[in-house]
């Protein structure tokens, strides 16, 4: 039999070993279960052996000998810290980039590499300094897709082996040295002064060419307008003097019709009763008469349907020596050389002003390409000064010698 004392004790102690045993169930319960998010996976390794992946949900493992790891699905994001690199052309860069990446294969990434993340983190370093490294200064600046294609073309084929994929890499930032950047800032400001001169010079030029135009048609227009006034009067004056002429002429005929009417008078005072008249007399009496009458130059004015002003045409002979039938033909043709389209001028004058006529401005990239492509290695003009025979004479924005007669 179990002695009373001995039974005392094993009371006392069962309550404790039941609270243990109590215990160790409710550890090993949850040492069994394993809850897995939906947006992971988790590796399980029993005494160190990989046994299997674990989906999201509840999942039952061996108690006290298992182990797992979980793995984030969704795509996360690494930070690259900022690099320093050497471009080729021997300028000091610093960039820092973002890597966008997502496990694709949890098993590949806990069994083939140690910490993911950093491991792509590192990759990513040494692989933008590389790239930068392989690009020109200005390229680093300018072609940032270019640099991003790179980047994740060297990361994809390590880590596919890892599991990882390489969605996206942007870099942020690419700074060259201070020292550069006050270079650059300095180019920066040179090209547009020079981009601002070149453009001020062609529009200084197009200015005199148009005023140069302008003041040309206009002498055109006072020289037109001169030799028609001279013309005119020329024409005038010999108008007068054949009129002058004209009426000297008719004034003489007059007077001599007079006299041979007094002489008739004369003749008829005297005795005689027989008189033997030449036969200019008649016709000068006839004349006379008409003279007296104006029937005949009436008649004709009234047939003719014309003024007694305009009976005094000029016959054909005394219209071609002074030129009547010309006149309106030479005119014509002053009025057609000094004619000026005044709408045209103004319409191409407002288009300069709202700066719509390029065509004789050029693009001040052009010239510069142009201006760059006749420098040589050294920095000078082809052919040097006055190298190209021309005495070192100017060139127009174009290549060629500005033309001597542009303006005329």
């Amino acid at each position: 039999m179990i002695p009373v004392p001995v039974l005392q004790s094993l009371g006392g102690a069962l309550p404790i070993v039941a609270v243990i045993l109590l215990l160790l169930a409710v550890v090993m319960v949850y040492q069994m279960v394993e809850i897995v998010n939906a947006y992971e996976k988790r590796a399980l390794t029993v005494f160190g052996e990989y046994r299997k992946l674990l989906e999201p949900g509840i999942n039952f493992v061996p108690p006290f000998v298992s182990k797992t790891y979980a793995f984030d699905m969704r795509t996360q994001t690494l930070d690259v810290p900022r690099q320093e690199a050497i471009t080729r052309d021997n300028s000091p860069v610093t960039a820092d980039a973002v890597v966008y990446i997502k496990v694709m294969d949890a098993k590949k990434a806990f069994l083939e590499v140690d910490n993911y993340k950093k491991a792509v983190s590192n990759l990513a370093q040494t692989t933008l300094r590389a790239v930068l490294g392989d690009m020109e200064l200005d390229d680093t600046l300018n072609k940032r897709q270019e640099i991003n294609a790179k980047i994740r073309k060297e990361l994809d084929e390590p880590t596919d082996e890892w599991g990882i994929r390489v969605e996206s890499v942007e870099v942020r930032e690419v700074n060259p040295s201070k020292d550069v950047q006050q270079a650059m800032e300095q180019q920066t400001s040179a090209e547009r002064k020079r981009r601002a001169m070149i453009l001020e010079a062609q529009g200084e030029r197009r200015s005199a060419i148009e005023q140069a135009q302008g003041e040309k048609q206009s002498d055109i227009v006072r020289a037109q307008g001169k030799k028609q006034s001279q013309i005119l009067e020329a024409q005038g004056d010999a108008i007068s003097t054949v009129l002058r002429a004209k009426s000297a002429e008719s004034m003489g005929e007059r007077a001599i019709i007079d006299k041979g009417m007094e002489t008739l008078e004369n003749i008829g005072q005297g005795e005689s009763t027989t008189f033997v008249m030449p036969q200019e007399l008649t016709s000068l009496v006839g004349r006379y008469g008409k003279h007296l009458s104006g029937s005949d130059v009436n008649d004709m004015a009234k047939i003719n349907g014309e003024s007694e002003l305009d009976s005094l045409d000029f016959d054909a002979e005394t219209r071609e020596l002074i030129g009547l039938d010309d006149i309106e033909e030479i005119l014509g043709q002053i009025d057609q050389e000094a004619e000026v389209d005044v709408e045209e001028m103004e319409q191409e004058a407002q288009a300069i002003k709202e700066g719509k006529d390029a065509t004789n401005i050029r693009d001040p990239d052009e010239v510069i390409e142009e201006m760059d492509s006749e420098m040589d290695p050294s920095g000078s003009p082809v052919g040097g000064p006055g190298g190209d025979g021309s005495g070192g004479a100017s060139a127009s924005t174009d290549g060629e010698r500005e033309p001597e007669t542009e303006t005329e």
